[in-house]
C-alpha cells in the first residue's frame, strides 16, 4: 500500500516594496539585486524606461516600476534597488524603492488578483498572497512588458 504524502507546494519569491504595497517576483526571475547606478538615457523610449546601465560588460535595459504602473515618481535614495530579471530570454532591471528579503509562500495561500491592487491593473499581477497579516502582491512579469515593448528593449540591449 503507497502512503501518500500531503505535499505544500511553495514558491520562493523576492520580496521589493513600491509605495506602501509589498510585491514579489520570482526567484527563478531575477538574475541579481544591484545599488542604483548612472543610468544613460536612451532616446525614443517609452517613459517608464529610464535608459541602459552597463552590468558586468552587458548593456542592459532599466525600468522604474513605478512609472510603469502609474505610480508618482520618488526621488531615488539609499535604499532604492534595482532588480535584474529575466523575461523571456531579455534581461532588464526594474527599480524599486527597496528589496526586503526572500521568502517562500505556499501556493495555497495565493489568491487570483482583483480588478486592481494598489492603483495597478490586475493584468499585471499574477495573484495575492495572504501571510499572516501581510498582502503580498506577486507580478506577472510577462505582462509588465508586452511582446512590442521587449522587442524594443531587445534592440537597445543588442
Amino acid at each position: 500500500m503507497v502512503e501518500h504524502k500531503d505535499i505544500v507546494e511553495e514558491i520562493k519569491v523576492i520580496v521589493f516594496r513600491l509605495k506602501d504595497e509589498e510585491y514579489g517576483v520570482e526567484v527563478n526571475q531575477v538574475k541579481s539585486i544591484e545599488r542604483l547606478e548612472h543610468i544613460t538615457r536612451v532616446p525614443r523610449t517609452p517613459a517608464f524606461v529610464k535608459g541602459v546601465i552597463n552590468l558586468r560588460g552587458v548593456v542592459t535595459p532599466i525600468l522604474d516600476l513605478r512609472r510603469r504602473f502609474g505610480l508618482e515618481e520618488t526621488q531615488y535614495n539609499e535604499t532604492t534597488r534595482v532588480i535584474i530579471v529575466a523575461v523571456e530570454e531579455i534581461e532588464v532591471g526594474l527599480i524599486v524603492d527597496s528589496a526586503n528579503d526572500v521568502i517562500d509562500i505556499p501556493v495555497t495561500a495565493i489568491e487570483p488578483p482583483p480588478e486592481v491592487v494598489g492603483g495597478i491593473e490586475a493584468v499585471y499581477l499574477r495573484g495575492v498572497a495572504k501571510l499572516d497579516k501581510r498582502l503580498l502582491i506577486l507580478l506577472n512579469l510577462d505582462k509588465v512588458l508586452n511582446t512590442e515593448e521587449l522587442k524594443q528593449l531587445e534592440r537597445i540591449e543588442g
